[in-house]
Formats: C-alpha cells, sequence, structure tokens
C-alpha cells in the first residue's frame, strides 16, 4: 500500500504534468521547481538518489527551432518516470531523473551524462551542442567530512519549505536586526564580558574564550566563540560518546533513581571547571557568539550548529536542519525543553522554525529566552 508521502508526490506530479506544454512535453519552471522540492524531500528517508540534469541553453535560447529539437530530444531519451522541465524559462532545461536506488553516484551520473550527450549531438550541429552547457547534481548532497566546504550555487541551495520561502522576502530585515542587536549587546554588556573573563582566568589556567569549528549554514565551517568553561587539554571522547546516544535517543541519566524526568545532555562532566559549571548554568558562556552574530556567521535565533563528528552522525533527514537558516544563540529548542527533548524532536523543532519562521516569531523567542535561561527549566 502506498504511504501519504507517496500519494503526496503522486498527486502534485500528476497536477503539475497537467501543465505541461502538449508540444513540447516540458513543464513550464512554476511547476518543474517545486517539483525538484517534493523529489528532494521524498528522498532524504527513503535512501534514494535524485539527479537534477540542467542543460543551460545560453544564445541558442532565443532559438525556437532549436529549442523543439532540444525538448524532443530530451523527452525521447529520458524514462516515462524522470519529469523534464523549465528550470529558467527559455535558458535552462532540466530533468529530474527520480527512482534511482543506491548506486554510486560517479556511475549514475556517468550513465545519464553519456546518455544526454549522445541525443543532443544526434539533434543539434556540433557548433549549436558547443553553446550549451550541461550539469548534474546529485541529491542528498553528500556531505562529507572532508567535503564540508564545496557549496552548491545559490539557485541550486536546498530549497526553503514553501511555508518559510513566503518569508524569505524578510531575510534581510533579520540579518539587519541580527547586525545591531549584536552590536548593540556587544557594546552594553562589555562590563560583564570583563568580569567574566577575569573569573575564568583567576579560576583555571588557559585563556579566556573557547575556539572551536562549527558547521554553519549548507555546512560552512566558521570558527564558533564561548567563554572557556573547561579544562585545558581534555580529552573528547566523552563528548563523542554522548553524541552518539544523543542521536539515538538514549538520556544521560536512564538510570537515574524516583521519577526524575530524562535528561537528553551529558551531566557531571569531569572536564568543566567549577566557573564553567556556573556559566554553563547560567548561559553565560554563550556571550561571545554576539560576534559571531555580528559577523554574520550566526544569527540570534536559529537552529545550534553542530560539530563535525555530531554532523558524520546525522541521518539524511537530521541535515536538513543546516540547510535552511543560518545557527543561532537560542530558538525553538531553547526555549521549549532544552535537555528533556530528544534528538529528533530537536531536530523537528528546527526544521518548524525554518517552516514558519517570521520576525515575529523571533521576537518572541528572544523574549522567552531569558526565563528559559534563569529559570533553569530543562538545563542541568
Amino acid at each position: 500500500m502506498a504511504s501519504p508521502k507517496q500519494h503526496f508526490r503522486a498527486e502534485a506530479l500528476a497536477a503539475a504534468l497537467k501543465h505541461t506544454a502538449p508540444t513540447s512535453g516540458m513543464l513550464p519552471d512554476m511547476y518543474f521547481v517545486p517539483m525538484i522540492c517534493v523529489e528532494r524531500k521524498r528522498i532524504e528517508r527513503s535512501g534514494d538518489l535524485c539527479v537534477l540534469m540542467l542543460l543551460d541553453l545560453g544564445i541558442l535560447g532565443a532559438d525556437q527551432r532549436v529549442v523543439k529539437k532540444l525538448s524532443t530530444a530530451i523527452t525521447q531519451s529520458i524514462r516515462i518516470t524522470d519529469i523534464p522541465g523549465w528550470y529558467e524559462d527559455r535558458k535552462v532545461m532540466g530533468v529530474i531523473f527520480t527512482g534511482i536506488g543506491a548506486a554510486e553516484e560517479n556511475e549514475v551520473v556517468s550513465l545519464f551524462s553519456k546518455r544526454m550527450t549522445e541525443a543532443l549531438y544526434h539533434a543539434l550541429t556540433v557548433q549549436d551542442v558547443n553553446q550549451l552547457r550541461l550539469s548534474f547534481h546529485v541529491f542528498p548532497e553528500n556531505w562529507d567530512a572532508a567535503d564540508l566546504e564545496r557549496q552548491l550555487p545559490p539557485q541550486l541551495q536546498p530549497p526553503m519549505p514553501l511555508e518559510g520561502k513566503r518569508q524569505e522576502k524578510w531575510t534581510w530585515v533579520k540579518r539587519l536586526l541580527d547586525l545591531i542587536g549584536s552590536a548593540l549587546a556587544l557594546i552594553i554588556l562589555l562590563p560583564v564580558f570583563l568580569a567574566i573573563a577575569i573569573a575564568v582566568r583567576s579560576t583555571s589556567e588557559g585563556p579566556v574564550f573557547f575556539r572551536q569549528v562549527r558547521l554553519g549554514r549548507c555546512g560552512k565551517k566558521f570558527t564558533f566563540l564561548k567563554f572557556r568553561s573547561m579544562y585545558m587539554n581534555n580529552d573528547h571522547t566523552i563528548h563523542k560518546e554522548f553524541v552518539e546516544r544523543f542521536i539515538k535517543g538514549e538520556p544521560c541519566n536512564e538510570h537515574g533513581a524516583g521519577a526524575a524526568p530524562k535528561l537528553y545532555k551529558l551531566t557531571a562532566d569531569p572536564r568543566i571547571t567549577p566557573m564553567g559549571r556556573f556559566l554553563r548554568k547560567t548561559s553565560l558562556d554563550e556571550l561571545p557568539q554576539l560576534w559571531n552574530v555580528f559577523r554574520g556567521d550566526m544569527s540570534l535565533v536559529g537552529p545550534r550548529p553542530p560539530v563535525s563528528y555530531e554532523f558524520e552522525r546525522y541521518e539524511r533527514w537530521h541535515r536538513q536542519r543546516l540547510a535552511f537558516v543560518r545557527p543561532g544563540i537560542t530558538g525553538l529548542w531553547q526555549v521549549e525543553g532544552r535537555s528533556r527533548v530528544k534528538f529528533d524532536d530537536m531536530i523537528r523543532l528546527d526544521l518548524r522554525y525554518a517552516r514558519v519562521w517570521s520576525l515575529w516569531l523571533d521576537f518572541k523567542i528572544l523574549v522567552r529566552t531569558p526565563w528559559a535561561v534563569f529559570s533553569g527549566e530543562g538545563a542541568v
């Protein structure tokens, strides 16, 4: 029996195909581009691959004769389950190759490239083919640890959910508010910064700030700042083991006594200094991230940025939390449970934020954050 998601995909495809031009067989861009979003959403959990072929026509896009020949060549060389259309009207044609199992990425691209190149040379002259630019993009993106700095072209960034896309025009306002808010906070909180710096240096050896490489939107690496709360030269194995358990949904206090709520946070960490425990309890160790916000690495509100070894253990659908918005200092997770929320639920909160994001939602999260911090709700 087909799942609700399969029915949704079939219905979306059927609705789009109604608008396919009968002479060309190509979906208009207003229907083809959303189909990319639908297909990419589907494969996040299925484990399949999806290949998007883009054919940039260049100056040949103005030649109706060539366009008709290309449309015919493309539609005759693909399977009935593949989806041809205009990625950019009269400029870039595309094909979504669907239903590809867990095959070798290079082999799949090589096969489609050979097939499409042969079709192009059969339909056009060598001179015309030389004017075209053919490219292939495989999804889900293989964000390996060694490849995290690879960035997709802006037009092929992971698609914003449809609800969030309506708010995309306001992202420049969000960035402006981040810039103003972080600058004012850095100035106003300067005495607090100085006091914490003195306390950190006087209670343990080492620098004031802790620097760590974290992953931002689409896996972009940046240097993440916190006030140092741990002893120097400690072993990160403890945290790596915690991350693995957290992602699996295993609480850290499962052997605790009584009816204490399950906590999904590392407790009794021997690496943390006494001053560090206070800073973490009050979240004051997070204040240096205002500089990350000012630089544009982060936002005031958004998902928390992961470390590389955490990201390596993500399932494909988990990676979507890095796809849509910049990471933030606070977010839905911080104000709706913190350490009492399972990892999968935290991911769902991040995806929900990206889906329904608005300036008003950011404001409500920022207003709720001080209470979440000082009440200690969900913190340890």
